[in-house]
């Protein structure tokens, strides 16, 4: 049977944002080499690559079972959700959505977001070490988009306290907590950690693929006039997320 992966990101008005998801994939592709097929596609803006562009490429090219592996960062993500409904990996959608049914006339399996993977980790740690002076003497702050609607507010607060536990253990640091800004629970979760910790560092790091808007604005605006480290570095680039899709890949053949 030949196997192809569909690579599915948001997608953005913003060349440099496509181009980083573009690079990982590329990379992605070097490491399988030609035993599966491997496109990127994206849930909008990005004209002639949109999920069912990648889904009529992998077919054209004979493939005859696709794994659709969701590029976003919770499975709290009702996006996550919709794509996952609309591909046919569920039988109903958990959320609204405005999303019809993809045409997709081979076997298709769904994998998984990122959320707490062992890979992740890795690379919030590299973040945290371009901050961190002393893990015994500082804190960790994690801030993720989440979302205010039941089920997916859960998923977000049970992946970001995850990371969170792994984080803390794995560095060595005092202690960490998750924000969300959908919830608008920074101010109130850095006061946490500030009345806990008073004389310690408190590191701010974004769950976020790429950077944007949210990095760029709305997080120094939540943490304008606090005390704190920031410097706004996202998930994206960084080699561990090539490694990530790639440990996806490997584990879905072997399956196969």
């Amino acid at each position: 049977m030949k196997l192809g992966v569909l690579v599915i990101s948001h997608g953005s008005r913003e060349s440099q944002w496509v181009s980083l998801v573009d690079q990982a994939v590329d990379a992605v592709k070097q490491l399988i080499g030609d035993r599966l097929l491997v496109e990127v596609a994206f849930l909008e803006l990005v004209e002639g690559r949109l999920i069912q562009d990648g889904i009529h490429r992998l077919e054209a090219a004979g493939v005859e079972h696709i794994l659709a592996i969701p590029l976003f960062v919770s499975s709290g993500s009702t996006h996550v959700d919709e794509i996952g409904w609309a591909l046919g990996a569920y039988a109903h959608a958990a959320t609204d959505t405005d999303l019809e049914r993809f045409n997709v006339s081979v076997k298709l399996s769904y994998g998984q977001p990122m959320d707490d993977a062992p890979e992740i980790v890795d690379i919030i740690m590299d973040r945290l070490q371009q901050l961190s002076t002393n893990a015994q003497q500082e804190c960790i702050l994690l801030v993720g988009h989440g979302s205010k609607e039941t089920g997916f507010r859960q998923a977000w607060e049970r992946g970001i306290a995850s990371l969170v536990s792994k984080i803390v253990a794995k560095g060595g640091y005092s202690d960490g907590i998750g924000a969300l800004l959908q919830l608008e629970e920074v101010r109130q979760r850095w006061s946490e950690l500030h009345e806990k910790w008073p004389k310690h560092e408190i590191i701010v790091i974004p769950m976020f693929l790429s950077e944007g808007y949210f990095t760029n604005s709305v997080i120094p605006q939540q943490i304008s006039g606090l005390a704190c480290a920031y410097n706004g570095c996202t998930y994206m680039p960084h080699p561990r997320i090539v490694d990530w899709i790639v440990r996806q890949c490997n584990d879905w053949q072997v399956a196969e």
